[in-house]
């Protein structure tokens, strides 16, 4: 699995300058947005220079970035890895209790962070990248990216409680969410699909106990137009050039020349 060597190559060599919010949105800092306010505080510091200009360039390969007294690397290819996450990881780069974490799965050269969660007991579709712009609009619930799961209850899901799940569901004590139901086996109402687009902590989950019910087994199916398809579980490969696209045209990152400014 890995990167096409060419590809990289033309990738480095065609990124001498970069924009600097592109350069800390891919080094992991945020997004675009985000990282413009670290500028503008004076967070920003070009070889021990302090820059709040937001049209500033970076020299890739010899300028040193530094955020907050901690050097930044430059991101020189964009990377975007889909996993099949087991159960039994957790989905953060470190964890202070050791237990295991998605990236021990997938081993490439280039730094990448886990996109949204999969709690620890799910499993599923995972994306991990470099590009902060893309991987806060996938979560940032104006965007309304969706993403299926496909659940298995305690017990029979009602009538009444389908109904309910469409209208929306308390959740965190004052929030309301709501997700759409489809149900794979027709003979079988305790599995079944749900569509949510704002995909907060556990929030699958917690719309079930809200209506009385447990979930005993989560598999994430799609985000956006990206599909699990037939990856084996513990297994990760690169998104395709077709697959990228399709996910920048739904956070709505369609020119992306506009976009790396």
């Amino acid at each position: 699995m890995k990167p096409m060597l060419n590809k990289m190559s033309r990738l480095t060599s065609a990124s001498e300058t970069m924009r600097l919010n592109r350069y800390l949105a891919q080094g992991g800092l945020g997004s675009r947005r985000e990282v413009e306010v670290l500028i503008t505080r004076g967070e920003v510091k070009i070889n021990g220079k302090t820059v709040r200009d937001l049209a500033t360039r970076v020299q890739v390969h010899a300028d040193q970035v530094v955020v907050r007294g901690n050097v930044v690397s430059a991101v020189t290819v964009p990377t975007y890895i889909m996993l099949h996450k087991p159960a039994g990881y957790v989905t953060t780069a470190k964890d202070e209790a050791r237990r295991k974490t998605v990236l021990m799965l997938v081993q490439q050269p280039v730094r990448v962070f886990p996109v949204g969660r999969l709690d620890l007991d799910s499993e599923g579709l995972l994306l991990l990248m470099n590009d902060g712009e893309i991987a806060n609009r996938l979560t940032h619930p104006r965007f309304k990216v969706a993403k299926v799961y496909r659940v298995l209850l305690n017990d029979p899901l009602r009538p009444a409680a389908v109904k309910q799940f469409q209208q929306g569901v308390v959740i965190d004590e004052t929030h309301r969410v709501h997700g759409e139901l489809r149900f794979p086996k027709t003979n079988d109402p305790r599995l079944c699909d749900v569509t949510i687009w704002e995909g907060r902590n556990r929030q699958v989950r917690k719309m079930f106990a809200a209506l009385g019910y447990r979930v005993k087994a989560l598999q994430r199916l799609q985000v956006g137009p990206l599909l699990l398809g037939k990856l084996k579980i513990g297994t990760w490969r690169y998104l395709t050039d077709k697959e990228i696209k399709l996910l920048k045209e739904a956070v709505g990152l369609l020119n992306e020349d506009a976009y790396i400014g």
